[in-house]
């Protein structure tokens, strides 16, 4: 089962982009973050004629979630649970049926600037719900995975220049640490389990030619259960997305499983 994680920066705006990737890259799931408009104008035509099963979870010109996939879907949800008055569509799940079924979920966690303030202590609260699903997640004893745009740089060697991150809510002390607590309840980061490199990033702002100096960070990561990792055959950035026409400042995590 290949599995990628995208978030597409607007998918009206971005619609030949993705479906020029997925034309390509023969997968049986994608998440997609930051689609930027309601379920009825998402443009569902261009995605299921391509075969894929869609789900999605809109909110005009802001964030909003998606799931495509090949394969069955079941037991669709969305939201994160925990705060019935969080109106921002950021988290979708369900269960996709393969040889074996896999809980996937999609996220778009908060960017949380400016920090200190109310954005940055909403992403914390997010991040708190978060642990508590990836528990509950976990107390199922089942594959899972949670893929998306965590808006976190784990490491200093997820950023081509981390003293320029200091005081950014991606990077603060607190952020990393929400992260590794979600980490230490049992979760693999897929990409660390392959390789300790630096030099792989998965966000290229559009400003100041980030891409052409490779000044990038990595904040877009897949989390699997023991269940799920155990599964893993391999995982990949595919950087080359983002020098082609009319690109998202993202490029596409891809995993696999053997599911």
């Amino acid at each position: 089962m290949k599995i990628a994680t995208f978030n597409i920066n607007g998918i009206r705006a971005r619609h030949q982009a993705l479906t020029d990737w997925l034309d390509e890259a023969d997968l049986d799931v994608v998440v997609l973050q930051e689609i930027k408009t309601v379920d009825e104008t998402f443009p569902r035509d261009i995605i299921e004629d391509r075969g894929y099963n869609l789900e999605t979870f809109g909110q005009k010109g802001f964030n909003g979630v998606a799931i495509l996939s090949k394969l069955p879907l079941e037991d669709v949800r969305r939201g994160l649970p925990g705060d019935d008055e969080d109106l921002q569509s950021r988290w979708i799940e369900a269960t996709v049926v393969g040889k074996t079924a896999v809980r996937v979920c999609g996220l778009y966690l908060p960017n949380g600037n400016p920090a200190p303030g109310p954005k940055y202590d909403y992403k914390l609260a997010w991040m708190e719900r978060l642990a508590a699903r990836a528990a509950d997640l976990l107390a199922a004893e089942e594959p899972a995975l949670m893929a998306g745009d965590y808006n976190v740089i784990p490491q200093p060697e997820d950023a081509a220049r981390p003293d320029a991150w200091v005081k950014d809510a991606l990077y603060l002390p607190e952020t990393r640490e929400a992260f590794r607590r979600i980490l230490n309840l049992g979760y693999t980061e897929a990409f660390r389990a392959k390789t300790r490199a630096p030099g792989h990033y998965s966000f290229w702002d559009y400003q100041a030619g980030a891409w052409d100096r490779n000044d990038g960070i990595r904040i877009d990561h897949v989390l699997l259960s023991p269940q799920a990792a155990d599964l893993m055959t391999d995982i990949h950035i595919e950087s080359e997305v983002r020098g082609r026409e009319k690109p998202s400042d993202h490029v596409p995590v891809v995993v696999e499983l053997d599911a």
